[in-house]
């Protein structure tokens, strides 16, 4: 029951999938290993694209596990459970290619980080999302250099303060998160699999340097996302997130 990461490389398109029987939320473990994943197949010259996805109809990724958070029990593995999805989004964001992310149901925290760090972005129609981290006693700071860079300023406080509260995917469209939603998996998959052909077929010196033009501003994120990680693994021992988690588990 500890989901899993996978890749593949067909055509020029790699795809990198996760998976875990909790929502698609995420592990240290799997953390790590889908920074591994994102880095080897950018790493490797056989794909000239990247699909980020995960399996599951009804959730992209739920982002923390909820069972981990409350077994941490010092600041310092707290720093290092949310490193994990500093490594993640730091890979998207130096991966040589275009990272498409494949968002096909809900996303709340880390899951938003995840589809705001990749470089195109598409959807259902029930994509809808929601920065929960301040509900628990913590907040979305890892996740929110890559959602505010994304979506902006407003969008990102108004996650964040409101983060009991869905919004739509028409709404994480309207700010930015999304290109497009589609009313199913099966137009939505169709859209991705034609522009990923497409970006294959494309010139990879071409993509390399206009994905470092996107991501310019960005260099110190090693750094930034690393000192967020600690502010949010010092909050994460608190009896008020252990309480708040606590109360989350048992609905």
């Amino acid at each position: 029951m500890n989901g899993y990461v996978k890749s593949s490389i067909e055509n020029g398109i790699g795809t990198v999938t996760f998976h875990h029987p909790q929502s698609n939320s995420l592990p240290g473990a799997l953390l790590n290993s889908l920074a591994d994943e994102i880095t080897k197949v950018g790493n490797d010259a056989n794909a000239k694209v990247i699909v980020l996805r995960s399996d599951g109809e009804k959730a992209f990724c739920a982002g923390a596990s909820f069972d981990e958070l409350i077994a941490i029990d010092s600041d310092e593995k707290g720093k290092t459970f949310f490193s994990g999805f500093a490594k993640v989004i730091n890979a998207m964001r130096k991966a040589p290619k275009f990272v498409i992310a494949r968002v096909q149901g809900k996303a709340v925290g880390g899951g938003v980080g995840l589809a705001s760090a990749a470089d195109y972005t598409l959807a259902t129609d029930n994509a809808d999302v929601k920065l929960s981290e301040l509900a628990v006693g913590i907040g979305p700071f890892v996740v929110g250099p890559a959602v505010e860079r994304k979506m902006g300023t407003s969008a990102f406080t108004s996650l964040s303060i409101n983060a009991s509260e869905w919004q739509s995917a028409y709404w994480a469209m309207n700010n930015g998160l999304y290109v497009n939603i589609f009313k199913d998996v099966e137009s939505l998959d169709s859209e991705i699999n034609a522009l990923a052909i497409r970006l294959s077929k494309s010139s990879p010196e071409a993509m390399m340097e206009l994905k470092q033009v996107f991501w310019q501003g960005t260099e110190n994120w090693d750094t930034l996302l690393l000192e967020r990680a600690a502010i949010s693994g010092r909050l994460v021992i608190s009896d008020f997130t252990r309480n708040a988690i606590n109360k989350f588990k048992t609905k």
